[in-house]
């Protein structure tokens, strides 16, 4: 597959068959995926391979009640868990919340074939933007590429996938479960499977909507 392709091809895959995924393919993903860039090169990821049927649904019953909260403050029109948003609305959608339509990936999450969490080791993260008076955001900049990675390589043997973030917010309880020390953070988890049906017209915004010249209000960079 051309690399163009592939970048324009990879979208989100929740459906997936009941076809398995043999280990061996699995670890040609991995093996791929870790060429991906980190910070200095110090590689700070950790990824477990779910296989044990106990340890998948506690990772379901730890992913539920996050998806309950997304779901919640989607439907009051908020982004979910924005850093910026009006905190007294998200309450409000939190309270009035009830746990309904979670669809079948939320649901069926301890079926899916292949559950890869991956982890970031906060001693070796370079998050140059620590010490700010706002969100951290630039350390996941040496582990999101990884994760990135694992989709495309996944695509190039024909299976479909799409990484979350929700086990973050039980990452205590996601730490006791799979024993992970207090100096790993719980960056995502990789849902992956040979797709029901891959997404072939991805929608995105044009060039001109998201850069402009020179300044932030400058004009739209087109060609």
């Amino acid at each position: 597959m051309e690399l163009a392709d592939a970048l324009r091809t990879t979208g989100a895959v929740r459906e997936f068959t009941d076809e398995p995924v043999e280990d061996r393919t699995i670890y040609e993903i991995l093996d791929t995926a870790r060429f991906a860039p980190s910070g200095g090169n110090r590689q700070g990821w950790r990824t477990i391979l779910v296989k044990d049927p106990q340890v998948r649904l506690g990772l379901r019953d730890l992913y539920l009640p996050g998806w309950d909260e997304y779901l919640a403050m989607t439907r009051a029109g908020l982004v979910p868990f924005a850093p910026v948003t009006d905190r007294e609305a998200e309450a409000e959608a939190l309270r009035a919340a009830t746990p309904r339509g979670r669809g079948a990936f939320a649901d069926n999450l301890h079926e899916v074939p292949v559950l890869i969490v991956v982890l970031a080791d906060l001693r070796v993260l370079a998050a140059t933007d620590r010490d700010l008076d706002r969100y951290t955001l630039v350390g996941g900049a040496s582990v999101y590429p990884f994760v990135w990675s694992v989709l495309l390589a996944a695509h190039e043997h024909g299976l479909g996938g799409v990484p979350t973030t929700m086990l973050t917010r039980a990452e205590p309880e996601v730490r006791e479960l799979l024993g992970v020390p207090d100096h790993y953070a719980v960056a995502a988890l990789l849902a992956l499977g040979h797709p029901v049906r891959r997404p072939t017209r991805l929608r995105r915004a044009a060039v001109e909507e998201f850069t402009t010249l020179d300044r932030f209000d400058g004009p739209n960079f087109t060609h």
